[in-house]
């Protein structure tokens, strides 16, 4: 991390690492002793505390780095986001679709409420895969075997959730790079199937299991597609941190869960077909420079984050003037050094939060090798296990 970097990621990482322990302590002591008493209660306090820590990341995107977020979308299904439960499937593009998912269930006034289902190891992050813990996010291991019933357990947990939640899936079940965009094109030529350009080959076996259990209460079904302008950089977790704005555009469309197939192989034929289509939009966004086929909405730049961090960052300043002055810690070598090592641990855990990001260090997609195209459905179901 250069050191110029480092002098704005470290002020910032201290005030998200300070804010969110004591957001992680609350979370804690609510579950403890609120949520064997009352869980809807529960859920309503956790959604708040929850927000407290999100929008700090919201205003990284809204207000430090200035990224331009622009929603196309019909205006039936924009009126109707954070109004009703949904699934939100998107194309895996760039190192924050997470935090970009964030940005508009914030306007949709559903950020406390988003969930996702993440690998495993997202939940061992210190403050932010805590509370995405407490937050009753889904996490698997990316193996069906042992994710299956994790899987079936955490979605049927969500029928009585109390406020209108987005649970995102990325089917991809990995961040788009070139050479998975490879892998994934050679496995789809030795399997006659169509041969993607600008997303990866859905992994369904998710899909198909969130739909079985969730259609009952889940109406509707978020069809995202982000795309990059040919103007802008990719937006990356350290080029937030240091200010520096993208574009990102996003295609909504809304799609009826009671209109999907009834049985499990139609459901992950529709994802297939759905990605197939959302490949062509792709081609088209490519050739236009936007998604011209639905409107530009105005989402605005709400000042909530930025009242939230001002907020958060007086706190933090007030209780450490007040612990400087109580421990006198800066005025001797021992705490000094204690100060320093407190500084190096908060470096490297921006750095590991940086480098968890980036899509060149996400799992790589294995694609089981070819086979004849009669034998499509076990080399499908090998590489459903591998991936």
């Amino acid at each position: 991390m250069a050191i110029a970097a480092a002098a704005v990621i470290v002020p910032l990482g201290l005030l998200f690492f300070i804010s969110g322990l004591a957001v992680n302590l609350i979370q804690a002591v609510c579950f403890v002793l609120i949520r064997p008493l009352s869980k809807n209660t529960y859920r309503k306090i956790n959604r708040v505390l929850a927000e407290l820590l999100w929008l700090q990341l919201v205003w990284l995107v809204d207000w430090w780095a200035g990224v331009k977020i622009e929603v196309f979308a019909d205006h039936e299904s924009f009126n109707l986001m954070g109004k009703e439960h949904a699934l939100v499937i998107c194309n895996h593009r760039s190192d924050i679709d997470w935090l970009v998912g964030w940005v508009l269930a914030q306007r949709s006034g559903c950020l406390g409420s988003t969930l996702a289902v993440m690998k495993k190891s997202s939940k061992f992050l210190p403050v932010i895969g805590w509370s995405m813990w407490f937050s009753e996010y889904l996490f698997l291991e990316r193996s069906w075997a042992k994710d299956e019933n994790t899987l079936k357990a955490g979605l049927q947990r969500l029928k009585d959730f109390p406020r209108p939640f987005w649970l995102a899936l990325f089917v991809e079940g990995t961040r788009f790079t070139q050479a998975k965009l490879l892998a994934a094109q050679e496995y789809a030529t030795s399997q006659g199937l169509p041969v993607p350009r600008n997303v990866l080959i859905p992994r369904t076996k998710g899909f198909v299991s969130a739909v079985s259990h969730m259609r009952s209460f889940v109406p509707a079904i978020y069809d995202m597609t982000v795309a990059i302008p040919k103007s802008s950089p990719s937006p990356t977790m350290l080029r937030l941190f240091k200010g520096q704005s993208s574009v990102v555009h996003v295609h909504v469309k809304r799609r009826l869960m009671k209109e999907l197939p009834e049985t499990d192989e139609a459901v992950a034929q529709w994802c297939k077909d759905l990605f197939v289509e959302k490949d062509k939009l792709l081609d088209k966004h490519i050739a236009e420079d936007t998604f011209s086929d639905q409107p530009l909405q105005d989402i605005g730049r709400p000042i909530k984050s930025l009242l939230v961090v001002a907020s958060w960052a007086c706190l933090v300043a007030y209780g450490a003037y007040n612990f400087l002055q109580w421990s006198s810690l800066l005025s001797s070598w021992k705490g000094l050094a204690l100060s320093a090592v407190g500084l190096a641990i908060v470096t490297i855990l921006m750095q590991i939060m940086i480098l968890f990001s980036q899509s060149e260090r996400s799992t790589p997609a294995k694609v089981a090798p070819g086979k004849p195209k009669n034998n499509s459905e076990s080399s499908e179901a090998r590489r459903d296990k591998q991936q």
